[in-house]
């Protein structure tokens, strides 16, 4: 209603001023009027006479005081102008409301919950802990090649000192994998932003049966071991605190599959039914124990690692989709040089940089919104088949967004 009178009585004195200076009725500006109805224009003259010689100022002053009458069929055309004018201006105010004070539905979906260091995570899949040659304890767990060799000599203080080679799984790394833009899944459900930009999405593509959809995905550091010192003195856990690494909705490159293009340009020698085919067999080897490292643009049983980005072209489920963003976003940062190597015999002194990603280097276990704590299958190789355990571990409202614990092989040489 501000903005109406606002706009009625700014239009009114610019009227007013052209019918000074046009030497017209100011009533026959104000109000159009039809051939057959007549229109008294009061007091005009008068206006007229005195106007001359006088300034522009003075004339619009002049006037605005003068009485302006309307008679006969003019008033209800005035009327019908005003009406049509005020619904117009309702209209625009409303539009405006809603673009800036009303959230969007979507935004209301974030769910979550909190990672509970004693109940949500699966301890056994620390094991098995190798120290030279000989294995711990295994627990059923599936283990990658440990060096052998004792003693392992690394420099200390730039002396090179002997040690003892020491193999185990490290819970190092959250990953959210959510539809809604800036929803912190593993926060406990935080939305930290209301945005429609970068909305996930799932649904069929085309006329056919194949579905694709779009996440996107945080990645938190997340050294539970040393928090909660569990190991003390060790001098191969990894002494960070908590934080947001990375989180796409800033990123460019994670939306638009052109653009990655710069990131991964060896993506276009992977894009043909050929080098699809073989990453069958990379499906076969995870899901009997881990990974083929050669076919390093497989995701296994959930498709293919190429493009760095959240789009899934072949979305089969929620479990799929979300277990193959989580491997393109660390083969992402190992491209970036944010994730390094930490297993083998080369990572015994000290991590060194992987710009292709080493995929028995790592095991996924689900947080959210179910998570994995027992069984043979709690923590899995990457590209291992989801259809054994991913059953109703996605339903509607609460069960569409996935949180997941990231388990790294530390290889180090103890001093």
């Amino acid at each position: 209603m501000i903005a109406y009178n606002f706009l009625n009585v700014f239009l009114g004195k610019q009227k007013t001023i052209y019918a000074i200076q046009s030497r017209k009725p100011i009533n026959i500006i104000l109000s159009p009027v039809s051939n057959n109805s007549r229109v008294p224009a009061v007091e005009s003259s008068s206006i007229l006479a005195r106007g001359r010689g006088r300034s522009a100022v003075a004339l619009k002053a002049q006037a605005l005081k003068e009485p302006i009458t309307i008679g006969g069929n003019a008033k209800k055309i005035v009327l019908k102008h005003v009406i049509m004018k005020l619904c117009i201006h309702c209209c625009l105010l409303s539009f405006v409301f809603m673009m800036f004070f009303i959230t969007p539905a979507q935004s209301t979906t974030c769910s979550g919950r909190f990672v509970n260091p004693i109940t949500d995570i699966c301890w056994s899949c620390l094991f098995p802990i190798s120290i030279g040659p000989v294995n711990i304890s295994r627990s059923g767990r599936e283990d990658t090649h440990n060096p052998t060799q004792i003693p392992c000599i690394c420099p200390r203080n730039g002396i090179p000192t002997p040690g003892v080679p020491v193999g185990f799984w490290e819970p190092s790394r959250l990953v959210d994998v959510t539809r809604t833009p800036f929803c912190m899944v593993n926060l406990g459900g935080l939305q930290l932003s209301k945005s429609t930009v970068g909305y996930g999405v799932h649904g069929q593509k085309g006329t056919g049966t194949t579905k694709s959809s779009f996440y996107q995905v945080h990645w938190y550091v997340y050294p539970v071991i040393y928090w909660l010192e569990l190991l003390v003195d060790f001098l191969c856990l990894e002494h960070q605190s908590f934080d947001v690494a990375y989180i796409t909705e800033l990123d460019p490159l994670w939306n638009a599959d052109e653009l990655s293009f710069i990131l991964n340009p060896e993506a276009v020698l992977f894009g043909n039914p050929l080098a699809q085919a073989a990453c069958s067999a990379d499906c076969a080897a995870a899901s009997s124990g881990f990974p083929n490292d050669a076919l390093f643009w497989c995701g296994g049983c959930q498709g293919s690692l190429y493009p760095f980005t959240g789009n899934s072209t072949a979305h089969i489920g929620g479990v799929q989709a979300s277990l193959l963003l989580t491997q393109r976003m660390m083969a992402k940062l190992h491209r970036d040089l944010l994730l390094w190597g930490t297993s083998g015999s080369h990572a015994l002194c000290q991590k060194y940089p992987m710009p292709v990603i080493k995929k028995t280097q790592y095991k996924t276990q689900m947080t959210y919104p179910r998570p994995t704590t027992r069984g043979p299958m709690a923590c899995n190789p990457l590209g291992r088949t989801e259809v054994i355990w991913g059953m109703g571990r996605e339903f509607p409202y609460k069960g569409e967004d996935f949180g997941y614990l990231i388990w790294r092989k530390r290889n180090c040489c103890v001093l």
